[in-house]
């Protein structure tokens, strides 16, 4: 069952806290996951939740700086010392104390990093953080299983039973040459199963999925999606095994993407957490909104083009917002189809082929929003036929032209390296509702020829 914090809990412990009951703190938070104290800390202020991570040992208290939000785990790590800092991350898996040692400053890495006590944790961090933070190298555990194609089975389990006391799950068994080169990988099956003096090169397996350090993480995650992988191996320029990316790591990776689309989609041009500044909350939203301003200004030009017709049919005004959110709608669903299959690697076919499903698509919802948009008016709403007939044409033109752009824009996005999550947002909803309205009243005036 989930945990829930309750008012009674957080009372509890701030008593405690008060008391300096440290025992008592122990005794009620050591049977708790790490991720339930992150989130109870988050509900504390910055001095109860610091006193907290002092009194608890540091095999717990590092899994739990991973789950903290980032204000709060910045806080506490500048009241804690170097070599505190360090005691935290000799309990972490190499990329994790990476992760934490990117966010401190440059002087306190130095120093943090000389405290480290195991020196092989210490290189295999900083080696990590040669790497780009959003590439394979940047994600990936140093922490790994791995044997020589030489060496006979019975050798194999002795070594493994030595690499594996540093590894909290082991996914796979990789098979390494002399040179360190990934050659292939090792069924717990085989290995069982087969003869002790048997060599490995005789039973492991050759065709293996891996990725090099710099592939990006989003492609790392696609390609273990794919091949539904819960881990896979990272390989150097030369070919040999440098460390290995779980399906944990991919789950962040495909979170933050899709937060960031999300957001992206929303209008918001920068990374933002709700407990962000207003300042940066200003900076992050204001860019959009400008251009919907920009947008709106241009919507009012090209409705001032045609004032003489609303003064003369005034029954075109009162469908103006119809025909513009029916055009901004259309094409935040194409755009959204499009954007979903760039991120899954699903589209297939032309974009000549890809423009002309949209069409037909178009023209089937269009013939039937545009039937009931003109037995409704005429109908309901007592509306002149003529006007019936020019809304009429004008949803269905409108419809297919949206659908177009929507189709279009992130296609085009994408090719040149921009993000087409963007065509989603407020730039597809803008750029379709000012064609909307030239589309609608451009036909008004051929028709009725004001």
């Amino acid at each position: 069952m989930e945990f829930k914090i309750s008012k009674e809990l957080i009372q509890e412990l701030e008593q405690l806290i008060q008391n300096k009951n440290d025992q008592q703190l122990e005794v009620l938070l050591n049977d708790m996951h790490h991720a339930d104290i992150a989130e109870i800390l988050d509900e504390l202020d910055f001095n109860e939740a610091t006193y907290i991570f002092k009194v608890l040992d540091s095999e717990k208290t590092a899994e739990i700086l991973l789950e903290l939000e980032d204000d709060l785990r910045e806080n506490i790590l500048s009241r804690l010392s170097p070599k505190e800092i360090a005691e935290e991350l000799d309990e972490l898996e190499t990329n994790d104390a990476a992760d934490i040692i990117a966010e401190l400053s440059k002087d306190l890495k130095a120093e943090v990093i000389s405290e480290l006590q195991d020196v092989e944790h210490a290189k295999d961090i900083v080696d990590l953080l040669r790497y780009d933070e959003d590439t394979a190298g940047g994600i990936m555990h140093k922490e790994l299983v791995k044997v020589n194609e030489n060496w006979n089975v019975l050798t194999c389990v002795k070594e493994m039973r030595i690499q594996a006391e540093n590894i909290s799950r082991v996914h796979s068994i990789y098979v390494v040459d002399d040179e360190d080169r990934l050659k292939g990988r090792l069924s717990l099956k085989d290995l069982l199963t087969t003869s002790s003096r048997t060599p490995v090169s005789d039973v492991y397996i050759r065709k293996l999925n891996s990725v090099k350090v710099d592939t990006e993480d989003v492609e790392v995650a696609r390609i273990m999606q794919k091949y539904d992988l819960e881990a896979i191996p990272v390989v150097d320029e030369m070919g040999r095994l440098v460390g290995r990316i779980t399906i944990d790591d991919i789950v962040d990776v495909i979170k933050d993407e899709a937060d960031e689309d999300y957001q992206l989609a929303a209008g918001i041009s920068q990374d933002v957490e709700a407990d962000d500044s207003i300042f940066e909350h200003t900076k992050a939203r204001l860019p959009w909104l400008v251009l919907a301003l920009l947008g709106g200004f241009i919507s009012v030009k090209v409705l001032g083009l045609f004032e003489g017709a609303m003064f003369e049919h005034g029954n075109l005004f009162f469908f103006t917002p119809l025909i513009a959110a029916m055009a901004g709608n259309v094409g935040v669903q194409s755009s959204a189809i499009i954007v979903q299959g760039l991120a899954n690697n699903t589209l297939s076919g032309s974009l000549f082929n890809r423009l002309v499903k949209e069409v037909s698509l178009s023209l089937l919802n269009g013939l039937i929003l545009a039937t009931i948009l003109f037995l409704g008016s005429h109908f309901l709403l007592n509306v002149e036929l003529i006007i019936g007939v020019i809304v009429t044409i004008a949803l269905m033109s409108v419809i297919i032209i949206a659908s177009l752009i929507g189709t279009f824009v992130p296609l085009l996005l994408d090719k040149f390296g921009i993000d087409p999550a963007l065509a989603t947002g407020p730039f597809i909803t803008t750029s379709n509702d000012i064609c909307g309205i030239l589309i609608y009243f451009s036909i008004a005036k051929m028709i009725l020829g004001f």
